[in-house]
């Protein structure tokens, strides 16, 4: 059981935290940072389409997903989208079913106390004794309970009988009998190397091109080609030869070639630029906001690939918990700062493989521009567009995810692309 304080952490970058989009004659406020990435300004070359209708929805159960993140590349702090937004926007986004568990008895040990959420807990705050979702854990008063840490791992002091599974019990750290253990969460069993590149996918070759577009490109009203699959990446070797690029880690100057190719892993942890370069050595671009929205809407200009009724799990929409506070094992401030980190996208249940989700494709064909990765647009200030596999709904619903918060040399594990191409 994890003992948790409340912790929300207020950041402000030096970009515009927002901007206004022209939306059927009605000026809205877009743009929060909600990613796990650099600063972007606000997004000037599209002012159509980028602000959700008000939509009727269930969000997920859990919550604590959406936590405050930041990265430091290169001395600068790169702020994440992710917790801000929940403290600016619990009353819009909280699931009220969650509330049903708020009040429920429970026990830690011989402490009695309440479901609370943790953040209305005005003392201990422990997990694994309470329904619903991870926010909500067992409030009890602090001198009801006696702290203990196993290797780093927060836990209490209680009977071993009530100690229960998956938490387990050390002997040793806690006072009185000797039934009285620490009683905490399992160790991590994760065997992931940061520093290894692992490559998934031995061979990557593009799927065959539609119509008159370029190989693994759908044509989008007779007008453009965009990729059927966002992009995994190839090494172009000095004699010309390509090698998989692993899809964990940034290619920094190497040098790099898109591939649009069905049940790959997509490549994360790209910068704008770097997304830029590799389409066009595929003889391809990077979309423009423009082309972006309308192969992802479709002729109808629905808000999500598939319609305008969000479908939880058609797509790779959300998750919980949050993979940084589970790679990590811990909320405290200094994850955020490794959102580069390699084992990030290999956690289980995180990134997909290229059409993995076959019902979240666009009337043209193609997959997850709704959620699995962010994808860079060529907008020269910076913007990626259609969520994560954490999060599409923060800074607009589906399609309309809009982030503008970061400048295009930004990087984390959350950030993807795929390209655009010239009817040929």
């Amino acid at each position: 059981m994890l003992l948790l304080v409340a912790l929300f952490a207020c950041s402000c970058d030096d970009s515009p935290a927002s901007s206004d989009a022209l939306v059927d004659g009605q000026t809205t406020d877009v743009d929060r940072d909600t990613s796990g990435v650099p600063d972007l300004g606000p997004d000037s070359s599209d002012t159509e389409h980028d602000v959700a209708p008000d939509v009727e929805q269930d969000l997920p159960l859990d919550q604590d997903l959406l936590v405050d993140t930041a990265i430091e590349t290169d001395g600068d702090v790169l702020l994440d989208e992710t917790a801000s937004e929940l403290v600016d926007q619990a009353d819009d986004f909280a699931d009220v079913d969650a509330d049903i568990y708020v009040g429920v008895s429970c026990a830690v040990g011989a402490a009695q106390g309440t479901c609370q959420h943790v953040a209305d807990c005005v003392g201990v705050s422990t997990s694994g004794f309470c329904p619903g979702p991870a926010d909500i854990q067992c409030c009890t008063e602090p001198s009801t309970v006696v702290p203990c840490a196993v290797q780093g791992r927060p836990g209490v002091c209680i009977s071993t009988a009530d100690c229960a599974s998956p938490q387990v019990s050390t002997a040793g750290l806690c006072p009185g009998a000797a039934d009285i253990q620490c009683c905490t969460d399992p160790p991590t069993t994760n065997t992931c190397d940061p520093a290894t590149h692992v490559y998934p996918d031995s061979t990557l070759v593009d799927g065959s091109g539609e119509q008159s577009c370029p190989a693994g490109m759908v044509a989008v009203a007779g007008t453009f080609c965009v990729d059927r699959y966002e992009a995994a990446l190839l090494e172009v070797l000095s004699d010309g030869s390509t090698t998989p690029w692993s899809p964990y880690f940034n290619p920094g100057a190497t040098r790099v070639r898109a591939v649009s190719s069905a049940a790959v892993v997509p490549q994360g942890y790209i910068t704008g630029v770097q997304a830029a370069a590799a389409c066009v050595e595929a003889g391809k671009r990077l979309c423009n906001d423009t082309e972006w929205l309308r192969a992802c809407q479709g002729s109808q200009g629905t808000t999500y690939p598939y319609g305008n009724t969000r479908t939880w799990g058609v797509c790779n929409d959300s998750r919980s918990p949050h993979p940084v506070i589970e790679y990590f094992g811990t909320s405290a401030a200094w994850i955020w700062s490794e959102l580069g980190n390699a084992c990030i996208n290999q956690l289980p249940n995180s990134l997909d493989r290229t059409g993995d989700n076959p019902g979240c494709i666009t009337e043209d064909g193609a997959y997850d521009m709704m959620g699995n990765l962010h994808e860079w647009t060529s907008d020269p200030a910076g913007t990626f567009r259609g969520g994560f596999y954490v999060d599409t709904v923060i800074n607009g619903q589906g399609c309309l995810y809009r982030t503008t918060a970061h400048n295009n040399q930004h990087w984390d594990y959350s950030t993807g692309f795929r390209c655009c191409a010239d009817i040929q």
